[in-house]
């Protein structure tokens, strides 16, 4: 990903290099809009699942309510209704279509090869390639494939334009919105006049709360504040390698391509599965969540062929007064739903804080291979029924769906494995 690659410097060629960072805007609520034959600019929509609590967070917020005051990612609580606010049910499939639909109208003007799908609602491109081609400024291509986007599928977008992906992502974050056409294009000279002062300093991509903590810390507050630092304190801040990333960002340096991007290959695999309850739960249910939790992660983890090395729990408490705790183990033998409920289940009991109020469990396998791994011992060769079970398990999940095999204990009243079925990142498909 973005910021891999060699620190410290400007790649070879990078002054010739014009890359585009595109963002559909409100996209959940802009599909609902559209979908329902609103404008979406104009429509008063929020995404939200109106069957939970007043707490329950946003997914998406539409423009027009934004301009009304209404925050993005606000509670159910806070929006006003009875004036004509549609509450629209999250539908994740179907945002995953529109997201594939938009990515296939990019690709009628650009190659695949030149585009990087960086999420459900953004992407990157090399136009550089593109522009004596189409014999079109830098500007007026943003506008070609804006222009596409709307006519083909009704969706606004807004458009960062810079020398490499991180000075266009901060043209789009930071200015485009303000733009009347929503586009904004930085050149070096500009990002330097028009970013480096900007605050706070964690509106610019890649810098998050605790970051910005360190920084201030040390009296710097903006990017400006960040090149005329002495990048051996910053070192000492945040560590070598990110001191490093940020100084190349501070100087509007980002060698990574757009094409290195989409090719980088992680490491390590993993998979994992969190979830926030929707009411505190006593450690006796919260124990009954952990288990089915693993149960489904490495349920699907081997439908898709993988193994695992270890599995790993996060705990969150009630309120702000306990930190979260957890820890993690070596999974035994091949990698079972049985195993990793049962590791899963250990290392709960061992690190929990007993009758502390749970809101939060985050389950994940790590060390992921497709290869299996090489065992002195293997528990589970010696019981064939286990394996044959296991097998009619994953037969089952696969043909008819992840809830249709589930633990016994998640038809108490504090499991969840029910009703999370079927779901696309906890909200309904």
């Amino acid at each position: 990903m973005f910021g891999n690659g060699v620190f410290g410097g400007c790649a070879m060629g990078e002054a010739a290099r014009v890359c585009l960072c595109i963002d559909l805007r409100s996209f959940y609520a802009t599909v609902e809009a559209v979908d329902r034959g609103l404008d979406p600019m104009e429509a008063r929509l929020v995404v939200a699942d109106p069957d939970r609590s007043a707490n329950t967070i946003c997914l998406a917020v539409s423009p027009r309510l934004k301009a009304e005051g209404v925050r993005n990612r606000c509670r159910m609580a806070d929006v006003p209704r009875g004036r004509g606010v549609v509450v629209a049910r999250p539908r994740m499939a179907r945002y995953l279509e529109a997201s594939c639909e938009v990515v296939a109208c990019l690709l009628e003007h650009v190659s695949a090869d030149d585009v990087h799908v960086y999420s459900v609602d953004e992407s990157f491109i090399e136009i550089g390639p593109y522009l004596p081609y189409y014999g079109l400024t830098a500007r007026a291509m943003a506008k070609r494939l804006q222009g596409a986007v709307a006519e083909r599928l009704g969706y606004p977008a807004t458009c960062g334009v810079g020398p490499n992906p991180f000075v266009a992502k901060v043209a789009l974050d930071v200015l485009a919105k303000h733009d009347a056409e929503g586009i904004c294009e930085l050149d070096l000279a500009a990002f330097y006049r028009d970013i480096w002062f900007h605050r706070p300093i964690t509106d610019i991509w890649q810098v998050g709360p605790a970051t910005a903590r360190r920084l201030a810390s040390a009296g710097i507050v903006d990017l400006a504040g960040v090149a005329a630092a002495d990048p051996r304190e910053l070192g000492r801040l945040l560590g070598p390698a990110r001191a490093r990333l940020l100084v190349d960002h501070a100087w509007g340096l980002e060698p990574t391509t757009v094409a290195e991007a989409s090719a980088w290959e992680p490491r390590g695999r993993s998979m994992a599965r969190g979830q926030v309850l929707l009411r505190d739960y006593t450690t006796a249910e919260a124990a009954t969540v952990v288990r089915e939790m693993a149960d489904d992660l490495a349920l699907s983890a081997e439908s898709g062929g993988w193994d695992a090395e270890r599995l790993t729990l996060t705990v969150g408490y009630s309120g702000d007064s306990w930190p979260a705790t957890g820890g993690s183990r070596p999974l035994d033998g091949p990698l079972t739903a049985r195993g990793a409920a049962e590791a899963a289940s250990a290392v709960f009991s061992a690190t929990v804080f007993p009758g502390v109020p749970v809101r939060r469990v985050d389950v994940a396998l790590t060390g992921l291979t497709r290869e299996g791994r090489p065992r002195l011992f293997d528990p589970a060769s010696g019981d064939p029924r286990r394996e044959r079970l296991d097998e009619a398990r994953r037969a089952v999940a696969e043909r008819f769906g992840r809830g249709s095999v589930i633990l016994a204990s998640s038809l108490l009243p504090e499991g969840t494995a029910r009703d999370l079925a079927g779901r696309i990142g906890g909200h309904r498909a």
